[in-house]
């Protein structure tokens, strides 16, 4: 069903905000396990639903959890076509700081290729699907795209995704997108404070000291300057360009060999029209849908600003629905 945007959300920054300051969800009913990782730090992730028919793996986006409203929202939406979901924490974001100085970025695969191996062999038989929203939307591309045919899964989403790095940071420099920048800037910085704290407390003091090398940064005012002075020296790439050049996802969607659908809205304030590939860049498993509106992360639909609707929670749903199938 094609997007119809709600009227009275009538540009991409209302579509953003709206679900965001105004959503509200009935709880979703989940259980959380940890698991240990290779270098004996930890991931937290929320199940929804019994795991007998299949699995969607939830990848959220920059500061966001699995209590993020898109992704408490997509974890109903499917529970009540029967899908069951796993909501990944990217590290430090289920609520407690993680036990290294590592973090997340845009480019890291690791985890998503960590958490889908133990899924699979504890879980040989069981279809399994992964939807990523923004920067989990970036990871899952490039891990998508890493992996290439070695991957067993039935379906694949992304949505809103930053596809080229670089471009992003520079809009969120212009206009109104400041706002949605300095608020996640804001919201890094504290994480990184906590995490510090949270070393000192354990006694990782060589790791507490990885963070305090990275220096004040209570000055930095772009996402330039973060992944400059941050990403960059944690995760030994030369500089920002280095990591953008080498962590964008939109290089990758050539070489995915899982039916994909991947959905942009054009006026979303978090990019501009030419991080969108051509179609000759596209694998012939990867299908494309760019709506007028919608927003990042957004896309609300309905006649009545009581009652709005949430597109992603249909759409995504009947695509996964139709792959399962096939």
């Amino acid at each position: 069903m094609p997007f119809k945007p709600a009227r009275w959300l009538y540009n991409g920054h209302l579509q953003t905000l709206y679900p965001a300051l105004f959503r509200q969800l009935p709880p979703v009913t989940s259980y959380r396990e940890r698991w240990i990782t290779p270098d004996q730090d930890f991931i937290d992730i929320d199940f929804c639903g019994n795991l007998t028919h299949c699995l969607v793996i939830l990848l959220h986006g920059l500061t966001g959890s699995s209590q993020s409203l898109y992704i408490r929202g997509m974890q109903a939406a499917l529970l009540n076509q029967g899908v069951s979901s796993a909501a990944l924490n990217f590290r430090g974001c289920s609520g407690e700081s993680n036990n290294t100085s590592r973090c997340y970025h845009s480019g890291e695969t690791t985890d998503i290729d960590f958490v889908y191996m133990q899924l699979r062999n504890k879980y040989p038989k069981l279809p399994i699907a992964v939807v990523g929203f923004s920067l989990g939307g970036n990871v899952l591309l490039k891990w998508l795209g890493e992996k290439g045919p070695k991957l067993d899964l039935f379906a694949a989403v992304a949505v809103s995704v930053p596809l080229v790095l670089n471009e992003c940071a520079n809009r969120l420099d212009m206009g109104f997108s400041k706002f949605y920048r300095n608020r996640l800037l804001t919201e890094l910085k504290q994480y990184l404070q906590h995490k510090h704290q949270h070393l000192l407390n354990i006694q990782q003091f060589e790791e507490a000291n990885k963070i305090r090398q990275l220096g004040n940064l209570t000055d930095i005012q772009s996402f330039w300057e973060y992944d400059e002075r941050v990403v960059a020296p944690l995760y030994g790439f030369k500089n920002a360009s280095d990591y953008y050049q080498k962590s964008s996802s939109r290089q990758y969607l050539s070489y995915i060999q899982v039916p994909s659908l991947i959905i942009q809205a054009a006026d979303d304030p978090f990019m501009t029209p030419a991080v969108l590939p051509d179609a000759d860049e596209l694998s012939a498993l990867v299908r494309m849908e760019v709506t007028v509106s919608g927003g990042h992360v957004g896309f609300v639909s309905g006649i009545n600003p009581r009652k709005p609707g949430y597109w992603l929670e249909q759409r995504i749903p009947e695509f996964l629905k139709l792959q399962l199938q096939k």
